[in-house]
C-alpha cells in the first residue's frame, strides 16, 4: 500500500512539528518535511526525493505567505493537493483560497481527526469541506450574488448528466460510486468530471462544489 506523503508549512515550530508528530503517528501517512514559510517550503520541495500528495499550508508566514504560496504551487504542481490551516474564519478568504486551488480549509484548532480526515479525503476524492467551511461558503456566496449582476442560467452550460454527477460529486461520492448510481461506465463520470472543470472555470473538485454552492445547485446541510 502507497503511503500518503504529506508536507507541511508552518512558521510557528511548536505547532509545526506538532502537526508533523501527527502526521507521522498515522501508519498511511508518510511525512515528507516542515517548512517554516513558503520560500523555505519551495527550496525544499525541488530536493524532496518524491512530491507530496498532500500539502499543509500555513496562511500566516513571512517571505511567502500560503496564499501565494497556494497560488505558486497549482500553477506549478497542479496535482499537489493543499489543505490550508488558519486562525482567520473569515468567508471570503476561505472563499478565496478554495478559488485559488485550494484543496480544503481547516481551522488550526481543528479536531485531530477533522485533519486526518481531511488529508485522507483530499488525497482519495480531491477535496474535503467541513461544515465550518461549508457555511462560510454559503455565506460568502450570498453576499456575492446580492451585490452581482444574475448569474448566467445554469441550464445554458450544464447538462442534466453533468448536474447530476455534480451533486453527487459535492455528497462525496468518488467516479466508481457515482458510475454505480447513475448506470454509467466510471469513464463516462470521469469525461463529465472534466467537462464540469472546464464548464465553470474550477480549478479542482473543491472548485466544482464553490460553483454548486454558487448557484445554488447544492443544498447545504447545515
Amino acid at each position: 500500500m502507497n503511503k500518503v506523503r504529506v508536507a507541511i508549512a508552518d512558521d510557528h515550530k511548536i505547532f509545526g512539528q506538532s502537526l508533523g508528530m501527527l502526521i507521522q503517528s498515522v501508519d498511511e501517512f508518510e511525512l515528507l518535511f516542515i517548512a517554516e514559510n513558503g520560500l523555505d517550503f519551495l527550496e525544499k520541495l525541488k530536493a524532496a526525493p518524491h512530491l507530496p500528495d498532500v500539502a499543509l499550508l500555513d496562511i500566516d508566514m513571512p517571505f511567502m505567505n500560503g496564499i501565494e504560496l497556494n497560488r505558486q504551487l497549482h500553477k506549478s504542481k497542479p496535482e499537489l493537493k493543499i489543505i490550508m490551516l488558519s486562525v482567520h474564519l473569515e468567508e471570503e478568504l476561505i472563499t478565496q483560497v478554495i478559488d485559488d486551488g485550494a484543496a480544503s480549509y481547516l481551522a488550526k484548532n481543528c479536531d485531530k481527526e477533522d485533519l486526518i480526515k481531511a488529508v485522507r479525503m483530499v488525497y482519495s476524492e480531491g477535496f474535503y469541506i467541513n461544515q465550518l467551511t461549508l457555511r462560510a461558503l454559503t455565506a460568502a456566496a450570498k453576499a456575492r450574488n446580492k451585490s452581482s449582476k444574475k448569474l448566467k442560467p445554469v441550464h445554458e452550460t450544464l447538462t442534466e448528466r453533468e448536474r447530476a454527477v455534480l451533486d453527487l460529486i459535492c455528497k462525496e461520492f468518488n467516479n466508481a460510486e457515482i458510475a454505480q448510481i447513475l448506470f454509467i461506465s466510471v469513464r463516462t463520470v470521469e469525461g463529465h468530471r472534466n467537462n464540469l472543470l472546464t464548464k465553470t472555470n474550477s480549478r479542482n473538485t473543491a472548485g466544482l462544489v464553490l460553483f454548486a454552492i454558487r448557484h445554488q445547485l447544492f443544498e447545504v446541510p447545515l
